[in-house]
């Protein structure tokens, strides 16, 4: 049976948010059990959201694909959070913590590229 693809998951940008809720999940393995419905799940919700908004918005307009993105821009934010938590914690160390900021960042900006790009797209 053919595999069905649909035009979002050619984004790069979303195989990018995709590989960062891998590293969410396991990043909350390591979290005490203590965490579960707090922290834990907190963090890979907003992982998660980042994802979903941009396979979400995709399919529709232009602007409402930017107000979706914008949504993923938020989650990016709240993901920083998640992770400035966890190492204050103690549940990550400094390293892991550079590491999924350093990844955050990369998402930020590839984001907001798309979002400049849709806009400029629309001026022309």
């Amino acid at each position: 049976m053919e595999e069905v693809k649909f035009n979002f998951e050619d984004l790069i940008v979303y195989q990018k948010a995709l590989n960062f809720v891998d590293l969410v999940y396991n990043t909350c393995e390591k979290f005490p059990s203590v965490e579960t419905y707090g922290l834990s799940s907190q963090y890979i919700r907003a992982a998660n959201s980042v994802a979903l908004n941009i396979a979400e918005g995709s399919g529709n307009t232009d602007a409402q694909f930017n107000r979706y993105l914008q949504i993923a821009i938020d989650s990016v934010r709240e993901c920083i959070v998640c992770s400035t938590i966890a190492n204050r914690r103690r549940y990550i160390s400094e390293n892991e913590n550079k590491t999924t900021r350093l990844r955050l960042a990369e998402l930020s900006k590839m984001i907001t590229s798309l979002q400049k790009h849709l806009k400029n797209k629309n001026k022309n």
